[in-house]
């Protein structure tokens, strides 16, 4: 019951918000159709296009005005990457002249969020309250600058307007004080504020000018807080009318004909949505992490991790994941060689819901069987497999393939460089060893894949990203985070990566499977890890890695 009533109240609000802006696009609609004179915009276009040296000072003066909001931003916020603020300011106002509704207004916020690890609340009040005092800022210095026009197009309407946006700022700033990882706003962010206004008004005052209708700085900051002003229920992408209307309407009363006035509004509302979404849409990727998350590992990396010890009797444990594969198992734990440097190997068979004798077949071998009690996913039963071998105190972690694609015997080379502590992760790269047989499209795919693979981590060494031969530190298998059951090959190589452990490769020998199928769906496993690798970037330790001191992968100088 609540609900429905909750329903019914924000049903009965976006009737009411549509019918006002609706109201006011019609008004716009009505005053611009006198006012609209094409001639004159063509010729006051002309004449701009003859002048861009004026022109661009007005958007370098613009720029300014978002560099001054954004230390302002970070002044508050101290937490704050300034980076990060000016992207955020810019995502705001390319949303605001893209969507309806003034929806930009929360991308500011949403863009920090998505971006940074910073907490929900300070970015929220800082936000809002930076808002509520620039658009405050905005109405005081119109007013003191040229009550005449602001007090023409707004009226009695002016003094509520004003008294209500200084309530809300007191109310702001308690929040503010109450929110003990924000500073509260000093004099420089007061004159911040009101510069910045100056600043912004520079594109109306250079156009008026370029136009042959030239207005003083005051009259140009009173345009521009009028135009701000009604932008508040701008029902269109980018206020486009409302913005021409409440221009249009405020140079008539500095006294500019409607003809000129109207192409000045018209022309200045132009650049600066040109503007919006050129900076916008840069915004929106620059600095990483973009708005849409991280698309590839930061370029510096924490410091390796330290390594845990290792007791001298501690063993090799190889992990291999089976389903169904009775007709291989055997001969895979069969092959694998009994000790590694002076330790014995110890091999767990993760039995991933098999239908067949799988399970029974690996414990005949002699392999200790960790049983799924259904099909979970091979990122689930390697998961699986590194928690099992994990609890052994191993000395070094071997995962391998159950259908004999791999040589159980190189497991020795596989170990060899977590043993001899020269490395975390160390992968068994079938194209930088020897392949038998491999499927055409199979061969295509992996090395399409593995040029993807290598783009996102940043890595010229990096030679087979699928391959299914793996070994792990004992910390690396320990702290190792596979983000999905349907597979693990990318995201565990960008997880590991991610955490700083050092990366190494040995060439192998590979040949394709005599038996079995294999689980692998180009369309599905396209659906399944694209998503996931995304994912993995954004953790929060992909998040924080990318502002960390640590060092730069010297493998990775060409690849980027």
């Amino acid at each position: 019951m609540d609900r429905s009533i909750t329903f019914r109240r924000l049903d009965r609000r976006r009737l009411l918000t549509g019918l006002i802006g609706t109201a006011v696009l019609v008004g716009a609609a009505v005053y611009l159709a006198g006012a609209v004179q094409p001639a004159v915009v063509a010729d006051a276009a002309r004449t701009l296009a003859g002048q861009p040296m004026r022109i661009g000072l007005a958007l370098v003066a613009y720029a300014a005005a978002f560099t001054l909001r954004s230390w302002a931003w970070c002044r508050v916020l101290p937490t704050l990457p300034p980076g990060q603020a000016w992207s955020a300011l810019h995502v705001s106002l390319l949303g605001n002249h893209v969507l309806p509704f003034r929806l930009g207004e929360a991308l500011r916020v949403t863009s920090v969020l998505r971006r940074t690890a910073l907490p929900v609340r300070p970015v929220i009040v800082s936000a809002v309250t930076l808002r509520v005092g620039d658009v405050l800022a905005v109405g005081l210095l119109a007013l003191a600058a040229a009550p005449a026009v602001l007090l023409s197009v707004a009226g009695p309407w002016t003094w509520p307007i004003l008294a209500v946006g200084g309530v809300g700022l007191a109310c702001c700033l308690v929040l503010v004080r109450r929110t003990p990882s924000l500073r509260s706003p000093g004099p420089g962010v007061l004159v911040a504020a009101l510069l910045a206004w100056v600043l912004e008004s520079a594109v109306v005052h250079a156009v008026a000018a370029a136009a042959g209708h030239p207005i003083g700085a005051g009259q140009a900051v009173a345009v521009t807080a009028v135009t701000i002003a009604a932008q508040t229920v701008a029902l269109t992408p980018g206020g486009i009318g409302t913005y021409e209307a409440a221009a249009t309407a405020a140079l008539v009363a500095l006294g500019v004909e409607p003809g000129p006035a109207f192409a000045i509004a018209l022309l200045t509302h132009a650049i600066k949505t040109g503007y919006a979404i050129l900076l916008g849409t840069a915004a929106l990727v620059v600095p990483a992490p973009g708005y849409f998350g991280r698309w590839r590992l930061p370029r510096r990396l924490p410091s390796r991790p330290a390594a845990v010890p290792v007791a001298a009797d501690a063993p090799v444990v190889a992990i291999i994941p089976v389903h169904n594969e009775a007709g291989t198992i055997p001969r895979v734990v069969g092959d694998l060689p009994r000790e590694v440097s002076g330790r014995r190997v110890e091999v767990i068979v993760i039995d991933d819901g098999s239908t067949d004798d799988s399970a029974d077949e690996a414990r005949a071998a002699g392999a200790i069987v960790v049983s799924q009690h259904r099909n979970l996913g091979l990122g689930a039963a390697v998961r699986r497999g590194l928690a099992e071998a994990t609890a052994r105190n191993p000395a070094a972690v071997v995962y391998l393939d159950a259908d004999l694609e791999y040589d159980p015997t190189q497991l020795t080379d596989l170990a060899a460089p977590v043993l001899a502590g020269t490395a975390d992760y160390v992968v068994g790269s079938r194209f930088a060893g020897q392949i038998t047989r491999m499927l055409p499209h199979r061969r295509l795919g992996n090395r399409v894949l593995t040029l993807w693979v290598r783009w996102l981590t940043r890595r010229r060494d990096l030679t087979d990203g699928q391959s299914g031969y793996r070994a792990f530190s004992p910390r690396a298998a320990a702290e190792a985070e596979i983000v999905h059951d349907y597979n693990y090959a990318q995201v565990l190589t960008l997880d590991l990566l991610a955490k700083g452990f050092h990366y190494a490769e040995v060439g192998i020998r590979y040949s394709f499977r005599d038996t079995g199928t294999s689980f692998v769906r180009l369309g599905r496993y396209l659906r399944k890890v694209v998503p996931a690798v995304h994912r993995e970037l954004n953790q929060p330790t992909a998040l924080r890695s990318g502002s960390d001191t640590g060092v730069t992968a010297p493998d990775a100088v060409s690849a980027r």
